[in-house]
């Protein structure tokens, strides 16, 4: 049985920060909206995102992600 690799997404440091600004966008969206999953969701994103550029994470508090 061949085993399936699967391939990781490459995405340019440039992309990655267009996407943590869209996230940054979509957060305060929520927020005005009061759509707390959303914000969580985007909450996360953001941190996986920051992550990945090495840059210091945010936090959360209103929603417990510190």
């Amino acid at each position: 049985m061949a085993r399936v690799r699967e391939a990781k997404a490459k995405f340019t440091v440039g992309q990655t920060w267009g996407a943590l600004r869209k996230a940054w966008k979509g957060y305060k969206i929520a927020k005005v909206q009061g759509d707390r999953e959303k914000m969580i969701e985007y909450a996360h994103k953001i941190r996986k995102l920051q992550s990945e550029l090495k840059v210091p994470q945010a936090t959360f508090p209103e929603l417990q992600i510190v």
